[in-house]
């Protein structure tokens, strides 16, 4: 009897064959525009690339010396300096109120001694916290006020091993959950926090424009996280370029409206100390304007690839879905998006601002003065710029997948940019 062939495995054809993201010239000319972003960015970050040395100094000389400690006793008491200056509970009790915390030093030249110091109320701190402390750079036996000083003195809590902890958690949830895509994605996060902290941050302390270092920043965070993360396919070409389109039109609103309502950028402590030590080196709007075009990229990155994933989905169930019916499909579901990250800016912003919220509450403040306020107004701004933005990408982003999805072939959409391509 002849035997019969056992039956081929169909192959997807995702898997054998790379994507195509076009069969006419749109698909080359939007690769030919991508590229030529590509190659502005990287002259731009070549130009921009900090030395190494913005000539900018703290005023006191740079930051104090931290010394890790244990604490090994806290004991309620008065604070000793206000016994040695001759204030008591009769005049304000809770001015003279202290802990005495005891502590082991665990680093620097004094490892292994004992000391200790006052500690007023409003921290909690137990026997057993790991703390940073600085010296207080007094001899062993000086006195101050007929009351032997303290050598070390509260700086903060060591966090780093909790924080440790608390990456390793997300790292292991977001590689268990989302596989070989999740491992991705932290590598694109691992670049986008890597341009910021070595590009970004050194280039604008340097005197470079910092909405000029923001938006080539942001477009090479964009560059770089979006292919890494989803693959270079049709879905995340449209993706990249509604995002910088988006981007641009932020960019430009923030510096229109920070001009019209006259946001200057001095509504917190940071912007002013930076202005104490940059002079007319940093520009305190600009450093505003930065802020805003950075905040907002992390929300138009998920609202671009959305959408464009939302077109490329409908496209492989209904090939026979024309590009007016792609983009009106995909723009019913991006207004529930749009309005759930616009909801979610907001928040944002508002969380961001709530303690200054909370002070104006407790001053019986009217609501137009404490909207009328710099800090205040500036959260409304970065609000309502990042807000049009995100409803500006959606529209875009939707109109360009949906030319590059009709223009590909439907099976070669599955999975777009995820699978293993041979």
């Amino acid at each position: 009897m002849r035997a019969h062939p056992a039956p081929l495995r169909p192959r997807r054809v995702s898997e054998c064959r790379p994507v195509r993201i076009d069969r006419s010239r749109l698909g080359l000319s939007l690769l030919m525009v991508l590229g030529g972003l590509a190659l502005f960015v990287a002259m731009a970050i070549v130009a921009m690339w900090p030395t190494g040395d913005s000539g900018l100094r703290s005023p006191g000389g740079g930051s104090a010396q931290l010394e890790s400690a244990t604490v090994t006793s806290v004991e309620p008491g008065r604070c000793r300096a206000a016994v040695a200056v001759g204030e008591g509970a009769g005049q304000d009790p809770e001015a003279a109120r202290c802990r005495r915390v005891g502590i082991e030093l665990t680093s620097g030249p004094d490892s292994g001694l004992s000391a200790g110091f006052d500690l007023g109320p409003g921290f909690s701190i137990s026997p057993g916290d790991d703390i940073r402390v600085t010296a207080t750079d007094l001899p062993p036996d000086a006195v101050v006020g007929g009351v032997p000083a303290d050598r070390y003195s509260f700086a903060d809590f060591q966090r780093n091993s909790s924080l440790l902890w608390l990456a390793l958690a997300f790292v292991a949830l977001v590689v268990i959950t989302g596989r070989w895509r999740g491992a991705r994605a932290l590598l694109g996060l691992g670049a986008s926090l890597a341009i910021v902290v070595m590009f970004v941050a050194p280039a604008i302390l340097e005197g470079t424009s910092p909405p000029a270092v923001a938006l080539v920043g942001a477009l090479a965070i964009m560059l770089v996280a979006i292919p890494v993360t989803h693959g270079l396919g049709p879905k995340s070409v449209a993706a990249l370029l509604g995002t910088t389109a988006a981007l641009l039109l932020t960019i430009g609103l923030a510096q229109f409206a920070t001009d019209l309502a006259h946001i200057t950028g001095f509504g917190s402590e940071e912007a002013s100390f930076l202005n104490a030590i940059g002079g007319d080196t940093l520009s305190i709007q600009g450093l505003l304007i930065a802020g805003i075009v950075i905040g907002a990229l992390g929300v138009l990155d998920d609202l671009t690839i959305s959408q464009a994933s939302t077109v490329m989905a409908l496209r492989h169930a209904n090939p026979e879905l024309s590009a007016r019916a792609l983009f009106s499909r995909g723009m019913s579901v991006g207004h529930d998006h749009i309005a759930a990250v616009v909801n979610t800016l907001v928040l944002a912003y508002a969380g961001a601002a709530l303690p200054v919220l909370l002070v104006f509450s407790l001053a019986d403040t009217g609501l137009g003065d404490a909207i009328n306020s710099e800090v205040v107004a500036a959260e409304i701004v970065a609000t309502l710029v990042g807000s049009i933005g995100l409803i500006a990408a959606a529209p875009i982003t939707t109109g360009l997948a949906a030319l590059l999805a009709v223009r590909t072939d439907p099976e070669l959409l599955h999975d777009d940019g995820h699978g293993h391509h041979h």
